[in-house]
């Protein structure tokens, strides 16, 4: 079953920690795609978990980038730089990614970041080092140097209906491991799939297309 296009439990946290198995939110967590989930849009996926709750699901891919575009293409379409103006830039601008987030919303960008940086009543705190937040100002605030550490920007997210999410698990499409600063963040985009299996002991060789229990 593909994710829906319904935007759910955006600001819907769990009361507790998320807890490693079926019974438990994953909200803060990375979903890692397997081979039998027969969606090409996510295969090979990495997906931080923003919301998880009753309401349903929302992530955002973390190693998919977006294609020919780049960050400072990005800012002078959104006429936060002029053309020309990339070398004013600060490095960690120059360098940002620019992921394809989920096949919703993909006109929409979506910041993933470092919590040393929020706006009041825009900005997600998703747990104690990672928000989210979906306004132009933080595009901004990362040209001009004042944004986050790290951050990553994503065009689209993932969204699952209520209880969506928990049968695709259920029926082997995912797999789940503790989110990382460098698996969420990191540069080497092409081996977040790989190093999140190895995470959770898995050869990434030995898996295969067909069903089975992790």
């Amino acid at each position: 079953m593909a994710p829906t296009g319904k935007r759910t439990g955006e600001g819907t946290r769990s009361s507790g920690p998320p807890l490693p198995n079926s019974a438990g939110y994953l909200d803060g967590r990375l979903l890692i795609a397997m081979p039998v989930m027969g969606d090409p849009r996510f295969e090979r996926s990495v997906i931080y978990l923003c919301a998880h709750s009753a309401e349903g699901a929302m992530g955002i891919i973390v190693n998919h980038p977006a294609g020919s575009i780049d960050f400072p293409e990005l800012l002078e379409q959104l006429g936060i730089i002029k053309k020309g103006d990339h070398i004013k830039l600060p490095e960690n601008a120059e360098s940002m990614k620019v992921l394809r987030g989920g096949p919703v919303d993909t006109g929409r960008g979506f910041v993933l970041h470092s919590s040393d940086f929020y706006i009041e009543n825009a900005t997600l705190r998703i747990d104690d080092g990672v928000c989210l937040t979906a306004t132009v100002d933080i595009l901004r605030a990362i040209a001009n140097g004042s944004g986050p550490k790290h951050a990553i920007l994503a065009l689209g997210y993932a969204g699952w209906a209520p209880g969506q999410l928990e049968t695709e698990i259920q029926s082997n499409g995912w797999l789940h491991c503790d989110a990382d600063t460098d698996l969420i963040f990191g540069d080497d985009v092409d081996d977040k799939y790989n190093r999140a299996l190895q995470k959770i002991g898995i050869d990434p060789g030995m898996l295969s297309n067909e069903a089975g229990h992790a």
